[in-house]
């Protein structure tokens, strides 16, 4: 059974919708564990006393520094030691990565941790990477993370040769900035089974199995998209209900519009890994309601049966040296 630590202080809605989250993955036959305050109500799930919190806006490597006993940190520390398998916290997303990096550490020849994000394209999930760890990064390390998201690819989502490609402003190999034509050059001679270049509007599309950017460019794209589907989800049904015609006629879609809204909402992953650390880490979004959270904790819990760590482990040595 996966043991999970859940930072029960994350996010906007802790934390009460995180312990409800957890209790729902708990139920599943997850092994949750909550770290956060005393006398916190923990629907019974136990419960590892901390002292401190982490808030969105601090600073995240002097917080890490400052707080070693806030519930991030703490839980953090846990898969280190060995007492949990995975992470999961909705907070500081730059805390959880600079907690990562003290206390996990990275793995063997891996440059730079990536968010790896789950994007539920039309024919199937591709991954997208990275989504916000690295703001500025160079051409190898966008071959790294391509890299991972290949093994990503195929020990998460089943693909036996996943199509890699570089998201850029065009197809064509002579398009984008200079960081995109340096890491094209990489990805070429790389041995992956890269692609090309993908542009933005076919995200959604299935574009490849694994879109590679830096991570400024990447958390853009995929907030966009979030919020562009949240929207459209939302204006499709204030439409339906806003006329008796319609609502008569929405009678006869809702199933096919509740698979959509299933299948596009971003509640359904619950969160993105943290790629390239020595223990699992599951970063959920920072409004994330129960249940994201649980969806979370399912997923950090697939990634441990599925050794995703171990598995990067194996096959990235033979592959950072650019």
């Amino acid at each position: 059974m996966p043991r999970v630590a859940v930072d029960a202080l994350g996010g906007d809605k802790a934390p009460d919708e995180v312990i409800l989250g957890a209790v729902a993955a708990a139920a599943d036959g997850v092994e949750v564990t909550l770290y956060g305050p005393e006398g916190l109500d923990t629907k019974g799930l136990p419960l590892v006393v901390t002292t401190e919190r982490i808030e969105m806006a601090d600073k995240p490597a002097e917080a890490v520094r400052a707080k070693p006993d806030s519930s991030l940190v703490a839980a953090v520390r846990s898969v280190a030691v060995g007492e949990t398998d995975a992470i999961v916290s909705a907070g500081n997303t730059g805390a959880v990565l600079a907690a990562g990096m003290i206390h996990l550490r990275r793995l063997p020849g891996v440059m730079r941790p990536a968010i790896a994000v789950p994007i539920p394209a039309r024919d199937g999930a591709s991954v997208l990477l990275d989504a916000g760890a690295n703001a500025d990064a160079r051409a190898e390390h966008l071959l790294q993370f391509a890299q991972m998201g290949a093994v990503f690819s195929q020990q998460l989502l089943g693909v036996e040769n996943p199509e890699v490609r570089l998201l850029s402003i065009g197809e064509e190999a002579e398009k984008g900035n200079a960081l995109t034509l340096d890491a094209h050059a990489l990805l070429r001679e790389s041995g992956l089974n890269f692609g090309g270049n993908a542009e933005s509007r076919d995200l959604l599309r299935g574009a490849a199995d694994v879109i590679v950017t830096d991570g400024f460019t990447g958390n853009i794209a995929l907030k966009l998209l979030e919020g562009t589907i949240m929207d459209l989800l939302t204006s499709l049904r204030s439409e339906i209900t806003s006329t008796l015609p319609g609502k008569l006629g929405g009678l006869l879609i809702r199933p096919a519009a509740n698979r959509l809204r299933r299948r596009y909402d971003p509640d359904t992953y619950g969160g993105a890994y943290l790629l390239g650390l020595r223990g699992l880490a599951v970063i959920a979004h920072g409004n994330s309601g129960r249940a994201a959270i649980g969806n979370a904790i399912r997923l950090a819990a697939r990634g441990v049966e599925h050794r995703v760590v171990e598995r990067l482990a194996e096959r990235l040595p033979e592959r950072v040296r650019v």
